[in-house]
């Protein structure tokens, strides 16, 4: 399997960029110290850092329900639940997603930074609809209804952070849509409220197309979905519209996976490769040791290695919530270089 990039097509965003990004948290609960960190260790293409250590409303889903618009959530026992009317939980994320920007504003400002590009993450339609419930205690993804409205909901809400954030830094925003519980949504794996059952799993095409109409209303601005599952639906994900697609490269096995690797290439798509450990691995983590595996992907492929610089971007492997502070940085530090090796690998590798 190969691919002809002598002449590839117009260029987005994402593949005009060099250098390498993270996926989005990190650890600790000081914002202004965690937006410095991504600001200096990811020039090219900083995030503006999450860190669910906060609590509710920095979590991954209330941090994304507070984007939602003419929709309200608050937290119940089970977890997040539809509420008529915005209350304290609500105005606690939008609070704490508002002062989020305000730091990393600030951090590029101390650094003299003015990247062309930033990017922004929030929870996928599926994942955020199967970890919220309806007033009657059931996921919102089991009610037709409630599937469209949220999915509208969200993807006005994403339009205005997008614009926003664009706004305050001067730079083109890049979206990205993490959707680690889309698999149990197509296999229908979640767990009913009785816990004696399962919910129904969703079509392929279904679940394709709810995510195509949020990516499709985010035109402006190129979308990233991050699946760091075992076996994340790479071509369903293609198919949607993501112009990148970021995934745990240290977790794909079998003819199949590598397969859709090899077809998600072949149709353009970029690939955010996560090669770096997202904890201390608790030996001593070298270079070489975490790009092999992407220049043995590539070889095994079939495909010219400069792939790696038009069609690829390095990661940590998931989020850094969980790791240490010392590791953050050594993580941030070996995906930059990797991004290095990508374009001008080693003697040896």
């Amino acid at each position: 399997m190969g691919l002809d990039l002598s002449c590839p097509p117009d260029s987005g965003t994402i593949r005009r960029v060099r250098g390498a990004t993270g996926i989005g948290s990190l650890p600790g609960t000081d914002i202004d110290e965690a937006a410095r960190v991504v600001v200096g260790e990811l020039p090219e293409l900083p995030h503006v850092p999450e860190l669910p250590g906060r609590g509710v409303g920095a979590d991954m889903i209330g941090r994304t329900a507070g984007l939602l618009v003419d929709l309200a959530i608050e937290v119940v026992t089970s977890g997040y639940r539809v509420t008529p009317r915005a209350g304290r939980d609500h105005r606690r994320a939008v609070d704490l997603l508002r002062g989020d920007l305000d730091a990393f504003d600030e951090a590029l400002e101390r650094a003299g930074a003015q990247p062309e590009t930033v990017k922004v993450q929030a929870v996928g339609p599926w994942t955020l609809m199967s970890n919220i419930e309806l007033m009657r205690g059931h996921r919102v993804l089991t009610d037709p209804g409630a599937v469209k409205e949220f999915a509208a909901s969200l993807a006005e809400g994403l339009k205005q952070h997008a614009a926003e954030v664009a706004r305050r830094t001067k730079a083109k925003v890049v979206v990205q849509l993490d959707e680690p519980g889309l698999p149990a949504v197509l296999q229908g794996l979640l767990p009913t409220p009785s816990q004696l059952g399962t919910v129904a799993a969703v079509p392929g095409p279904d679940a394709r197309n709810v995510l195509a109409t949020v990516i499709d209303a985010l035109k402006d601005h190129e979308v990233v979905v991050h699946c760091c599952a075992p076996h994340p639906p790479l071509t369903l994900l293609r198919e949607a519209g993501a112009a990148a697609i970021a995934f745990d490269a240290t977790l794909i096995k079998g003819a199949e996976a590598l397969d859709e690797i090899g077809e998600t290439w072949q149709a353009g798509t970029t690939l955010a490769l996560g090669l770096v450990p997202s904890t201390d691995p608790g030996v001593p983590v070298a270079l070489k040791d975490v790009g092999q595996r992407a220049f043995t992907l590539v070889d095994r492929l079939g495909f010219p290695r400069s792939i790696l610089v038009e069609l690829a971007l390095p990661t940590p492997t998931c989020g850094l919530a969980g790791a240490s502070s010392t590791w953050v940085k050594r993580a941030l530090s070996l995906t930059r270089d990797l991004s290095s090796a990508f374009s001008e690998p080693p003697e040896g590798w």
